[in-house]
């Protein structure tokens, strides 16, 4: 239709479209990995975790629905394309997720945060996303490979919780699928404190749409356009060192999904801020805060690249097409989080 609307160029936009849906929910919705596990650790409350798990039901359903209408084909994402490593999983989840603790904020939040004006969100972006590169294909990437090589499934048995299930019991994928997703959401929904909050309900269901829609757009790119293209959602690791060297070479390399969604949860949450009346300029100013937060955006990058995605990408986008790689990397980020803020917050000192 227009010659400037290539196959990249579309990808690129609908991960921009459905990235700005993440960043709005950032901002005006209060959507947040961290924020979700220091409330349920310290401040005792569920409201945010809650959110997270009904925007992983959310997700699921409208993926398997997706795919019962031939619409997307679970079996090609990264997630069940790739063979399954336990150890990375584990190890690169307690990575991410101590990193996570020191840095403040996951990927996904700390590029909502520099759309809210936080110079400090910038900086842990930048090392984050050069730290992912720096594993995925710099100099480390030869001992990672040697580690944990990534091997494409041949066998023709994906690594998936629903596709073992499908196998097991001769039901169908997709209903399945959105059964399972189904009963998620209401797990999640059984509590009063989340269904007296219509608006935070709201925010996590758009979260899992924003999930679906990357699926949606990309397979139907990649199935119907002329160029080679992976089918892929949302993630914030490798997607950041992607879009700083789209930034540094764009005249050489075509935009893609992960440059779309980066700018477009940033660009979200720029809008979110402004309509919330939040944004404004910040920096760090304790040396010793910043050293820490780099240090921390170190071990995500390197952390998610081991367990193959972030707190989006293993905690939501995996989890949409319930890969077995996604609630082991949860819980390991989870208990890395865990590890690193009682570190912050007491100090690894014996209770008394």
């Amino acid at each position: 239709m227009f010659e400037f609307l290539t196959d990249n160029t579309l990808v690129a936009l609908i991960g921009a479209a459905s990235g700005i849906l993440l960043g709005l929910a950032a901002r005006m919705g209060r959507f947040c990995t961290m924020g979700a596990i220091e409330d349920m650790l310290y401040g005792s409350s569920t409201v945010r975790m809650r959110m997270w798990i009904l925007a992983i039901g959310v997700a699921m359903m409208g993926t398997f629905a997706l795919t019962g209408a031939g619409m997307m084909a679970p079996e090609q994402s990264f997630y069940l394309s790739i063979r399954w490593m336990p150890l990375a999983s584990i190890l690169g989840g307690l990575m991410f997720g101590y990193g996570m603790a020191l840095a403040g904020n996951c990927g996904y939040g700390c590029i909502a945060r520099l759309g809210g004006g936080d110079i400090r969100a910038f900086v842990i972006v930048i090392v984050m996303g050069v730290s992912a590169y720096i594993v995925l294909y710099g100099p480390v990437s030869y001992l990672r490979n040697m580690a944990f090589f990534q091997e494409e499934v041949t066998n023709g048995l994906p690594p998936g919780l629903i596709h073992l299930a499908a196998r097991q019991t001769g039901l169908p994928l997709a209903p399945l699928g959105i059964a399972i997703g189904a009963l998620i959401a209401l797990g999640a929904l059984a509590s009063r404190s989340l269904i007296t909050e219509p608006k935070s309900i709201l925010w996590a269901c758009a979260v899992g749409l924003a999930i679906t829609a990357g699926w949606a757009g990309s397979y139907w790119v990649a199935t119907t356009g002329f160029t080679a293209m992976p089918v892929v959602s949302h993630s914030f690791s490798a997607p950041v060192g992607e879009s700083l060297l789209y930034l540094m070479t764009a005249s050489a390399r075509a935009p893609s999904f992960a440059v779309g969604s980066v700018t477009g949860v940033a660009l979200g949450a720029f809008i979110g801020s402004l309509i919330k009346g939040h944004f404004r300029w910040e920096a760090c100013e304790d040396p010793r805060e910043l050293r820490r937060q780099m240090t921390g955006a170190a071990l995500m990058g390197a952390g998610a690249v081991l367990a193959m995605g972030c707190t989006v990408g293993q905690g939501l986008s995996a989890f949409s097409v319930l890969s077995y790689s996604a609630p082991v990397t949860f819980l390991a980020i989870i208990a890395g989080a865990a590890l690193g803020l009682r570190q912050l917050i007491e100090g690894f000192q014996p209770a008394e």
